[in-house]
């Protein structure tokens, strides 16, 4: 009888291992993970900003919106790709959503300035929101609009059909966080000190204060 009971125990057990994988296989595959690829000047502050928050699983830095195949950082930098420095943000939409994460790019930039971001000017550093379908345009451009109320001034972030995204070389990607040294004017750096340093002197989260206030999700967290 003991043996039969045990017998039992071990089928049941067995059983509720089974579910137990069954469940977590089913969660996993349930996930919504979608992707979100925005231009807000330099690819390394908006990199940065977008992986500290929560239901964000990575940010890409990279190129897109242009007509060069595989362009290097160099050709898009200077001109004529038609490139955007850009970033394509990872996200499970179970935990944040996509307008949610639209609300807080327009609040971590300057979308009333058509002609780049802070100190970095030209085209490749201008503003924009790149969409994959007819429903992700409808959420850009109400994000857009609620931007533009909330401002009370003329937001110029185009919403752009999504193309070909080119992530950029490894040298880019997690910039912030990097203990890489590299040759400043200022002599030898970690890439995260001179990122801090390059941030500061832009200008960035000071025109962001300025023109977001308390509504800026990044600035003085």
């Amino acid at each position: 009888m003991m043996r039969k009971t045990e017998t039992l125990k071990s089928i049941a057990l067995a059983g509720m291992i089974a579910l137990g994988v069954v469940a977590h296989s089913k969660s996993s595959h349930a996930a919504d993970i979608q992707t979100l690829t925005v231009a807000g000047g330099c690819f390394w502050c908006v990199e940065a900003d977008f992986e500290r928050v929560k239901g964000v699983q990575e940010a890409v830095s990279g190129f897109t919106g242009g007509n060069v195949a595989n362009p290097t950082y160099k050709q898009v930098t200077g001109g004529n790709t038609g490139h955007y420095e850009a970033v394509q943000i990872t996200f499970d939409a179970d935990v944040i959503d996509r307008r949610s994460l639209m609300d807080m790019f327009f609040r971590s930039v300057d979308p009333t300035d058509a002609g780049g971001q802070f100190c970095d000017r030209g085209e490749s550093y201008r503003t924009a929101i790149f969409a994959g379908s007819a429903a992700e345009r409808q959420v850009a451009e109400a994000a857009k609009a609620q931007a533009a109320a909330d401002l009370g001034q003329t937001v110029v972030t185009p919403v752009l059909d999504l193309g070909t995204f080119y992530p950029a070389d490894s040298y880019h990607q997690d910039y912030y966080l990097s203990r890489d040294l590299i040759i400043t004017r200022f002599g030898p750096k970690r890439k995260a000190a001179a990122y801090k340093a390059y941030r500061d002197a832009c200008g960035r989260d000071a025109r962001v204060r300025d023109l977001w206030g308390n509504a800026a999700p990044f600035v003085g967290s």
